[in-house]
């Protein structure tokens, strides 16, 4: 029976902060005994596609979950997108432009940055992202979004937070915030999440969830590791995340996931 394994991309298979900016070849060795075994190998990030290395995008994968489960592609082919009420994102455009708050308005194939917004200019440098193709002129009225990303380097966590649960308080709306990395909060539709983008995918190729495993390390990947059949967590994920998987594996230094794939998928 075809098993389908999904895989987080920050801290789970690539590790930026430790010099890891690619697969290693343990992993990739890995993950191409999986396809030549028959089973489908997958991404599943909370990253819109323009934000996904060239690499990973030419890797071989069968598919992508992106943006949180909001926008799941096969072979370049939308079959799920959920998009946001743009009432809802003007009114979040609006609090964050009066907080000087910067935001990047993400959806498929088009990402949107105004160009005055260098504190995300900086982000996306931070985490390797090509921000030259993203459109930096547009028109709230004529666009459409499946997921934004807020940031700011210049206010203290705690009034932060309160001006980002303002924000996700709009109906139909939520997130999670990052103290690190500018203190990004995501927000996206309060009806997708990694799992649900996970069960689209499962849906199209008929694969019965029982045969479903996912690697993960985040957390917006608990809602992931708890629906597949096989939750598999990186050893440098928190405690809290590590209780609702089935197997813990090391961290991406000690090709964790490749770990993962002999020992429980595959059975090496």
């Amino acid at each position: 029976m075809t098993k389908a394994i999904f895989f987080d991309i920050d801290g789970t298979i690539l590790d930026r902060e430790h010099g890891i900016a690619q697969i290693t070849p343990r992993v990739a060795s890995a993950m191409k005994k999986l396809q030549a075994a028959g089973d489908k190998i997958f991404i599943a990030t909370g990253r819109p596609v323009s934000f996904i290395y060239g690499e990973l995008l030419n890797f071989g994968f069968d598919g992508f979950v992106t943006s949180n489960g909001a926008l799941v592609l096969v072979g370049g082919k939308v079959i799920f997108e959920s998009e946001l009420d743009m009432d809802g994102v003007k009114k979040i455009c609006a609090k964050a432009d009066a907080e000087n708050i910067e935001y990047i308005l993400q959806s498929y194939p088009n990402t949107y940055l105004r160009k005055n917004f260098t504190v995300c200019e900086n982000f996306c440098k931070q985490i390797g992202v090509d921000y030259s193709n993203f459109v930096r002129d547009f028109d709230l009225d004529k666009i459409k979004i499946s997921k934004m990303e807020c940031m700011t380097a210049r206010r203290d966590l705690e009034n932060l937070d309160v001006i980002y649960k303002e924000m996700i308080a709009t109906p139909g709306f939520t997130g999670w915030s990052d103290p690190f990395h500018y203190k990004t909060m995501e927000i996206y539709s309060d009806k997708v999440s990694k799992a649900t983008g996970i069960l689209k995918m499962l849906e199209y190729f008929k694969i019965p969830v029982e045969n479903s495993f996912a690697f993960g390390d985040g957390r917006n990947d608990g809602e992931m590791i708890k629906t597949v059949g096989t939750g598999l967590v990186m050893g440098t994920a928190r405690d809290e995340l590590k209780k609702v998987g089935k197997y813990v594996v090391p961290g991406v230094q000690d090709d964790g996931v490749a770990v993962g794939i002999e020992n429980y998928i595959l059975g090496d």
